[in-house]
């Protein structure tokens, strides 16, 4: 059974750090891009960023540059998401997904876990 899984939501103050992993099961990270995205209340799904088959990393959010990064571990089958210095305005459920290429949208990415909420609030 194909099926991402992600772990390590919840809440934090703002300024503080999470760590998201994105786990696979019934096929291998490593042969795939792996996206990062988030869907805040009330709005729509956005890309944040993404992690090629070749490891290229690709920023779809400004505001997360040089707060958050990508990361993979294949002896493990993960990707992980490293975000520090959070802000009320990263609060989300976020989503990894798994497709051919990276995509700002998700378009073409076939495989989507189901999500974990991050909360940054004091």
């Amino acid at each position: 059974q194909v099926q991402l899984v992600e772990s390590g939501g919840g809440l934090v103050q703002p300024g503080g750090s999470l760590r998201l992993s994105c786990a696979a099961s019934g096929f291998t990270l490593e042969s795939f891009a792996i996206g990062w995205f988030r869907q805040a209340p009330g709005k729509e799904r956005e890309g944040v960023l993404c992690i090629s088959k070749s490891g290229g990393i690709s920023y779809y959010r400004d505001s997360v540059k040089g707060r958050f990064t990508i990361s993979r571990d294949n002896a493990k089958n993960t990707v992980s998401l490293q975000m520090n210095g959070l802000k009320p305005e990263d609060t989300a459920v976020y989503y990894c997904a798994a497709g051919r290429f990276c995509s700002s949208t998700g378009r073409g990415m076939d495989n989507w876990g189901k999500g974990t909420l991050v909360t940054v609030s004091s």
